[in-house]
């Protein structure tokens, strides 16, 4: 007799509660499996641009997600739901042109800078990207839209692209 036939044997020979309640334990335990598994996944995150520059961020991405675009001097919008984990980002950000900018001969450029990715507590939904004059990148996670710097002279020191590769289009 195969193990599939004994299983099929002893299966039949149990009675309905007992049915019943290996089923309710089986699915129970994946039920609960599953919600134990999303209670430990850090939620998606939406990214959000602030750009004190006075050029236009054309677009940018952190770790291959797109974060939209941004105003020179402005703030930008939100883009939503990704994913975002790691020890490191990359941050890859094309730097546009104003009308004025176009007429004076400036270049589009492509940046990209590696930086750290600063702590995350489960309810941070928000992770901030500012684009600073001399291409500086600081990010940081909020649990809303207001930049978890009250004070931007007192944000964590910069990250800047002067040693990193720059390419000009």
């Amino acid at each position: 007799m195969t193990s599939i036939q004994s299983l099929r044997k002893r299966w039949k020979s149990l009675s309905g509660l007992q049915k019943t309640l290996i089923n309710l334990v089986i699915w129970g335990g994946l039920i609960a499996a599953y919600f134990i598994w999303q209670h430990n996944r850090m939620p998606g995150a939406m990214l959000y641009v602030h750009n004190q520059t006075d050029r236009p961020i054309f677009s940018y991405f952190v770790n291959d997600n797109w974060g939209g675009n941004a105003t020179a001097n402005g703030g930008g919008g939100a883009t939503c739901c990704w994913r975002i984990e790691g020890k490191t980002l990359k941050v890859d950000w094309i730097k546009g042109r104003t009308g004025e900018q176009v007429r004076d001969g400036v270049k589009k450029e492509t940046l990209s800078i590696e930086i750290p990715n600063p702590p995350r507590q489960r309810g941070d939904r928000y992770l901030h990207v500012h684009f600073f004059p001399k291409d500086q990148v600081r990010v940081a996670w909020s649990t809303n839209l207001d930049t978890p710097y009250e004070n931007l002279k007192e944000a964590p020191p910069v990250a800047n692209t002067k040693d990193k590769e720059a390419k000009s289009q």
